[in-house]
């Protein structure tokens, strides 16, 4: 792929100020107009003011100019209008009113880090120490953005947009209710959802493992209970561990690790999952408010009253 990794996100929130200071507890580093880093992968967040919560866009990143080229050709064949601007091509999704931009930019592949020993039946591969996990000092910091979900009220055309457009491959379908898309090796960089309205659903931060999904969010819950949305679990379509909070505006975000990878498109078979297992492998059951946010209706109000 041409495309080699989701380089940023722009989410526009009403409490601007209160956000911030949420995702800088969150273990994202503020660097500046409006700006938060990841541990890797630079800014990858930036906060914008905005009368209701909402996905601005995101950043895609590519090699070359032949990339760039091979987009513009792409979105003429949708007639879809796309527009160049030195490094970048920039587009917007007609359904779902999202902008993306695709910018030529060195890849960052994430350091390596070695698994953690774990002991199991017959297999004592850490002796005579604690499990690193229960060692580990200060904050959780993510490592870099994973992924991002997008509610759509007109998903084919956002799916084409996607694919046949900015060139995402599906990885595996939920039945009647969105697709799981990737210009990376990891499983998902982008899940569409069919929905009433368009709205960011959560944004997705990979940690190293479980332990730093696991004191990522104790560290989050510690003084604000009411955050908590739903974890500690593990997906079946991705297979990552996931802990989801809820930001003041009222995004979720995610913690996540060990998600799948595909780094062979012909070994892998899209599947079409239904019912649980298009949630969740393992875990507590997914509150209602998971898949239908608390205020999606006072969104559906403010986008219907914005026209």
């Amino acid at each position: 792929m041409g495309t080699h990794r989701m380089s940023s996100v722009t989410v526009g929130v009403p409490n601007l100020a209160e956000t911030s200071a949420y995702y800088a507890e969150f273990g994202l580093t503020p660097v500046g107009a409006g700006w938060f880093a990841t541990s890797e992968g630079g800014p990858q967040l930036r906060l914008v003011s905005s009368p209701l919560r909402r996905l601005v866009g995101f950043v895609i990143g590519v090699d070359d100019e032949d990339d760039l080229a091979r987009a513009e050709s792409r979105f003429r064949r949708i007639e879809v209008p796309a527009h160049r601007a030195g490094d970048r091509l920039i587009t917007v999704d007609p359904a779902s009113g999202t902008e993306v931009t695709l910018r030529i930019e060195p890849r960052r592949p994430l350091a390596y880090v070695p698994p953690p020993l774990y002991n199991g039946p017959g297999r004592p591969d850490r002796i005579g120490t604690r499990a690193p996990g229960i060692m580990r000092p200060g904050p959780v910091r993510p490592r870099a953005l994973g992924h991002v979900v997008l509610g759509t009220v007109d998903w084919p055309m956002s799916l084409r947009y996607f694919t046949e457009g900015i060139g995402f491959k599906v990885s595996d379908l939920v039945k009647e209710a969105g697709a799981f898309l990737r210009v990376t090796k990891e499983h998902h960089n982008l899940l569409l959802l069919k929905t009433p309205v368009n709205f960011l659903h959560h944004t997705s931060w990979q940690v190293a493992d479980v332990d730093e999904v696991g004191r990522g969010a104790m560290q989050m819950l510690q003084d604000n209970p009411e955050r908590h949305v739903w974890g500690l679990g593990r997906h079946h379509v991705g297979s990552n561990f996931f802990w989801y909070l809820k930001d003041p505006a009222g995004n979720f975000s995610e913690y996540y690790a060990d998600t799948d990878c595909i780094v062979d498109d012909q070994l892998w078979k899209p599947e079409t999952f239904e019912g649980v297992l298009g949630l969740y492998s393992w875990g507590p059951p997914p509150p209602p408010s998971f898949i239908r946010p608390d205020d999606l209706a006072a969104l559906m109000t403010g986008a219907h009253s914005s026209r």
